[in-house]
């Protein structure tokens, strides 16, 4: 079975929603129990990227953990969307 490459992952879910996708930017953190991936976009878009209530971010997130490696030594997935607004 395949690694999936998460970073592609997101970038391909997070483009479509943007109005500026080439301010998108997606870093990758290793911390001790996760690998995180940081989500920056243009200010204007944090909004449509976390959606009403954060049900836009909650799916991504679902989505990204959906699709990490099940090996039991595998991190889980973190990811994170950097609110530039606070």
């Amino acid at each position: 079975m395949t690694e999936t490459d998460i970073e592609a992952l997101i970038r391909s879910l997070v483009t479509p929603l943007l109005n500026r996708p080439d301010a998108l930017s997606i870093t990758q953190d290793d911390s001790g129990r996760y690998h995180q991936y940081i989500v920056d976009v243009d200010p204007g878009d944090v909004g449509r990227l976390i959606g009403r209530q954060g049900h836009v971010a909650a799916a991504l997130r679902t989505v990204v953990e959906g699709a990490r490696s099940r090996r039991s030594n595998s991190k889980k997935v973190r990811l994170l969307i950097n609110d530039h607004r606070h």
